[in-house]
């Protein structure tokens, strides 16, 4: 893939190259060194801070992985370092994984607040370059290595919205199942650890109602899947015992 060395194309081609098993570590080095001013200029809009922090996140991710695998197969202290240790370096600034999530694509929020908690103190950098307002479809894209995760896609800015879409409405259909005797919706825990994102249980009824997973005049009362191991390698599983 042809790289050129502005901001957008570093993150989606180093998101690429991991896919891909090439060699990442210039486009690392790349990321590491942008002067700040130029990565200003090129996240001028939500749908290139949108794609940007995703694809970064999930190429490192994915990097990381490889990197430590040990942290991810020991036990709850060490998943959490997996998380909380910076070892992202963009324009000079070491950043986490939960730097990426909680802080650029979520606006600030606490990790373990449900949605409604700001994330406290977060860096100058932080308010510099992460989105206005908390973006909630990007739990169904950022990785978390479970079974039901959708495939690990490449944003652009241009399309970011509609590549979203794509990777909701298949999350959905495989997680969500609707009782409708019952009067029952049962869907994944990631809506219960970050139901303020999406605006309480109302607002959780709307956006499965706007992907089709529930019918347009359903009301169901919400049930959460049981976590597992499966479930991927994100925190949740420890927030909810």
């Amino acid at each position: 893939m042809s790289t050129q060395l502005d901001p957008l194309s570093l993150s989606a081609d180093l998101l690429y190259t991991v896919k891909t098993e090439g060699d990442p570590n210039w486009l690392r080095t790349h990321l590491a060194s942008l002067d700040p001013s130029r990565l200003d200029r090129a996240l001028s809009s939500r749908e290139r801070r949108l794609s940007f922090w995703l694809n970064c996140y999930n190429a490192y991710a994915q990097l990381l992985i490889e990197e430590t695998p040990e942290l991810l197969e020991g036990g709850i202290v060490d998943r959490w370092k997996f998380f909380v240790r910076d070892r992202i370096p963009i324009c000079g600034v070491w950043l986490s994984l939960n730097d990426i999530q909680h802080g650029m694509l979520r606006s600030s929020k606490h990790p373990w607040g449900l949605g409604y908690v700001p994330r406290p103190f977060p860096s100058p950098f932080e308010r510099r370059f992460r989105l206005e307002s908390c973006e909630p479809r990007i739990h169904f894209a950022v990785s978390r290595g479970g079974e039901h995760c959708p495939p690990i896609a490449v944003y652009s800015a241009a399309d970011v919205d509609e590549e979203l879409d794509i990777a909701i409405r298949w999350y959905l259909e495989e997680t969500v199942s609707y009782d409708p005797d019952g009067g029952t919706a049962t869907i994944p825990r990631l809506f219960r650890r970050y139901r303020g994102d999406f605006g309480g249980k109302r607002g959780i009824r709307e956006f499965l109602r706007e992907y089709d997973a529930i019918p347009a005049d359903a009301t169901p009362s919400l049930e959460y899947e049981r976590p597992t191991r499966r479930d991927g390698f994100d925190l949740e599983e420890f927030v909810d015992r």
